[in-house]
């Protein structure tokens, strides 16, 4: 059982680990003034005045979710459009997905690849019924992802391809957990439960019109994101806290969740020095990508996966203090083997959990290692991820 004073020191260290400076050059969502009416504590986040967490604690948030549902506002994200005849093509030209095999209003996730096979960032790309390719990707590479892929459109289009690239000023919210489903069939009148996990359509949303809803998430559990009209964003979050199942959560809980369910954070857990075969996400490479070897970066891939790496992401459990970014990865005889890049006490398990790079010959499954936390050497052993399991919905 974690103790008081683990908690304790979890909550201080996520609190102190966004900006709390002034807020006047930040960015801020059509839900800035909501967030604070309603309590939330902001905070930076990638350029952005975001609400870390409102009056219930970091711990309470996280269970309600896990128990009921919660709101997130992630429209910091990156939205954008791709169209044209030529638009699988373009975005094929960047990302290591098979977006020519998705049908119809699917969606993938996929990664942004350099020449090097290093991730660039971690996207969401849905083949729409309308002639586009809707694109959601990380507020923290943001200005990175828009003028990569503008610079890679003029160079496409300069050699008689046809594609064209909108970015979008739309509201994004997350709405997660068990009762999600209920809560947003009562606003809409296409029967959810034909919606499957990563597969999208446009809606009216209790009486807003052009609202995408798209079945994922970043929490583990089943739930939606609803790309909105930035005018009718209030409205929609207003509608949507009617429901006593419905609780605002910020960006505190957003990353306890995701870790129980073993999703990485750019930044942390993946960057440009990692490659999909080091960070085990292998299966976001299309099988055609791989036989054809024509994404960013696949000569060094594609002999990674023959060759195997040096060091691999996997899963960590320990006793003692919880482990943060950047604690040490000890064998047994006291030898540095990687780094943890993510972690935190896990509410719904009670025990430390977190994720990291070690060489690839500790990353079998109950291997025995140390973490140096505080100076101090304590137990811990790799995991499986994820820590609680999904409940990603698919049709039955």
């Amino acid at each position: 059982m974690l103790g008081f004073r683990a908690r304790l020191a979890y909550a201080v260290r996520l609190h102190r680990s966004y900006s709390h400076g002034g807020t006047e050059s930040l960015k801020k969502t059509a839900l800035y003034e909501f967030h604070q009416s309603e309590g939330g504590r902001m905070v930076e986040f990638a350029g952005w005045s975001m609400p870390v967490q409102y009056k219930d604690s970091h711990i309470s948030s996280h269970l309600h979710t896990r128990q009921h549902c919660s709101l997130f506002d992630v429209s910091h994200m990156l939205q954008s459009k791709v169209t044209g005849k030529d638009r699988v093509k373009f975005m094929e030209s960047l990302i290591v997905g098979d977006v020519a095999g998705l049908k119809d209003n699917q969606g993938t996730l996929s990664l942004f690849t350099n020449d090097k096979g290093g991730i660039m960032d971690d996207l969401i790309v849905t083949q729409t019924s309308a002639g586009y390719l809707y694109i959601v990707s990380n507020a923290g590479c943001a200005d990175k992802d828009s003028a990569h892929m503008k610079e890679q459109l003029a160079k496409f289009k300069a050699a008689g391809n046809d594609a064209d690239l909108e970015f979008l000023e739309a509201g994004l919210m997350a709405l997660q957990g068990p009762s999600a489903t209920r809560v947003l069939q009562e606003g809409v009148s296409d029967d959810l439960h034909k919606l499957p996990f990563m597969w999208s359509a446009v809606m009216t949303v209790f009486g807003i019109q052009g609202c995408r809803v798209t079945r994922c998430g970043y929490t583990g559990e089943d739930g939606f994101e609803v790309s909105v009209p930035i005018q009718h964003t209030v409205e929609l979050a207003e509608a949507l806290l009617k429901n006593s199942e419905v609780k605002l959560a910020g960006l505190g809980s957003r990353d306890s969740l995701r870790l129980e369910a073993g999703l990485c954070l750019y930044g942390n857990d993946i960057d440009e020095t990692t490659t999909p075969v080091e960070a085990s996400l292998l299966w976001t490479i299309g099988k055609r990508r791989r036989a054809a070897a024509d994404f960013p970066g696949a000569a060094i891939v594609l002999r990674q996966i023959k060759e195997k790496t040096k060091r691999k992401r996997v899963g960590l459990m320990s006793s003692g203090p919880p482990v943060r970014q950047h604690t040490p990865i000890l064998n047994l005889d006291g030898k540095v083997i990687g780094e943890v890049t993510s972690g935190c006490p896990s509410p719904c398990l009670k025990e430390n959990i977190a994720m990291g790079y070690v060489d690839t010959e500790y990353g079998k499954l109950g291997t025995p290692i140390k973490v140096e936390v505080r100076k101090k050497i304590v137990d811990a052993v790799v995991a499986k991820m994820p820590f609680v399991s999904t409940k990603y919905y698919t049709v039955k």
